[in-house]
């Protein structure tokens, strides 16, 4: 469904269009005055698709996978986007996610388009083997369809750098050439940075910092709670507590541990490693996710799931600034909540798209045959995030806007205006 001049809903071809893309139009669509045509170029994919490929595994028996990519849209740049393996994959979902990378690499500018794709798989249900010959048999399917200038994957749930690996290889193979851009995430020594696998989190904290510093508020005194301990979550609480910062709980799908005094973090990690969680951390309170999120801190950074904060918990919490490193991790009906209770809520779109920014860089020197140092590409992340961050806030207080909104607003101005400079509007 979409929108008529009159606010009334009117039927499009609802099996092809992004409906959380209809959903989170809709808070700008006023602000914006889109036209239907506008509407209906952002509320389409240009491109999803399904395929499905044999791979005989360890049995020697050939099973039949099911594989996902969407291209949302390209208009500003080869459409960018991870592969996640995953047993509840759907084309629908793909086609959000697809969406939501569009917008943010149009917030943080960065000439990338958006995608998704993965594989509808268990990869817990296979050996290391199987896993190799099931990225093979994907990457052979989709090949015509992506490319350096088309549309270049990246790791995403539960695939990493190796996978990427494979992917470059593959590719190659069936090239015949040799195409490090075609995919980021990759092992430093095919091409990768080193910077990527922290590059999320980091870049969320780029962002934080100068969001504490609007708001007036002291490093050595900002409490932080930090959702979440995989990848982007853990991050966040080493290099926050390398920082200075005073990281005072933390938790994952087991449970969560609060010390008002700062976590240890190094520590907590390390007994992740040897316990497979963070409860049962020595020296620390133990606590549910959701007191987590309702806990005594300045600072939220939901780092783990969709749909943490809502109607029934937004009013207990405490924090003054929440930090989105997880994909939607705010309901709408919690961010209007957190909005009239001054709470700063700093979107995913914007907070956690530190990752796709090192992968430009690192597609970027593909393409040169380049090499920049660490420190280099920390220091134009940085830039890049705060730049980012400032178009956005500005517009925040200008119209005072939730900053969701105002990042929203930034997003599909630069879409639909890459779309009008190329005359499809």
């Amino acid at each position: 469904m979409k929108m008529n001049r009159n606010h009334e809903r009117v039927h499009i071809d609802e099996g092809n269009m992004c409906r959380l893309c209809a959903a989170e139009i809709k808070e700008i669509y006023s602000d914006l005055s889109l036209s239907e045509e506008e509407l209906d170029i952002l509320a389409m994919p240009r491109r999803a698709f399904i395929v499905r490929f044999p791979v005989k595994t360890g049995t020697g028996k050939t099973r039949m996978f099911v594989g996902y990519r969407v291209q949302y849209n390209d208009a500003r740049g080869p459409a960018k986007g991870g592969i996640r393996f995953h047993p509840d994959l759907t084309l629908e979902h793909m086609s959000d996610l697809a969406f939501l990378m569009c917008l943010k690499c149009a917030v943080v500018n960065i000439p990338f388009g958006g995608a998704k794709g993965g594989v509808l798989v268990n990869p817990k249900e296979l050996d290391r083997n199987e896993l190799e010959l099931v990225t093979r048999g994907y990457i052979r399917a989709i090949a015509d369809f992506i490319g350096a200038f088309r549309d270049i994957p990246a790791p995403d749930v539960y695939t990493d750098e190796q996978i990427m690996a494979w992917i470059l290889d593959e590719y190659e193979r069936i090239k015949r050439e040799h195409c490090p851009a075609i995919v980021t995430g990759k092992p430093v020594a095919l091409g990768g940075l080193k910077a990527r696998k922290y590059s999320t989190a980091l870049g969320g904290i780029y962002i934080l910092e100068e969001a504490l510093k609007e708001r007036g508020m002291d490093k050595t005194g900002t409490r932080i709670a930090i959702q979440g301990f995989g990848h982007v979550g853990k991050n966040a609480a080493r290099l926050l507590h390398e920082k200075g910062y005073k990281v005072i709980a933390v938790s994952d799908s087991g449970g969560g541990i609060l010390d008002r005094e700062g976590l240890d973090i190094p520590s907590v990690i390390s007994h992740k490693k040897t316990s497979r969680g963070v409860t049962g951390f020595s020296g620390a309170q133990g606590i549910s996710n959701e007191q987590l999120l309702t806990c005594d801190c300045d600072v939220l950074v939901p780092s783990a799931l969709s749909s943490q904060l809502h109607s029934g918990n937004a009013d207990d919490v405490k924090a003054k600034i929440i930090l989105e490193l997880a994909n939607a991790p705010t309901t709408a009906e919690a961010d209007e909540i957190l909005f009239k209770k001054n709470v700063l809520v700093i979107p995913d779109v914007l907070a956690n798209s530190g990752g796709v920014v090192v992968s430009y860089f690192e597609w970027s020197q593909n393409l040169n045959n380049d090499y920049w140092d660490e420190e280099k590409v920390l220091e134009k992340l940085r830039q890049t995030m705060i730049s980012a961050y400032r178009d956005v806030h500005a517009i925040c207080l200008q119209e005072q806007c939730r900053m969701r909104k105002s990042a929203y607003k930034i997003g599909v101005k630069r879409i639909l205006h890459a779309e009008r400079l190329r005359g499809n509007l």
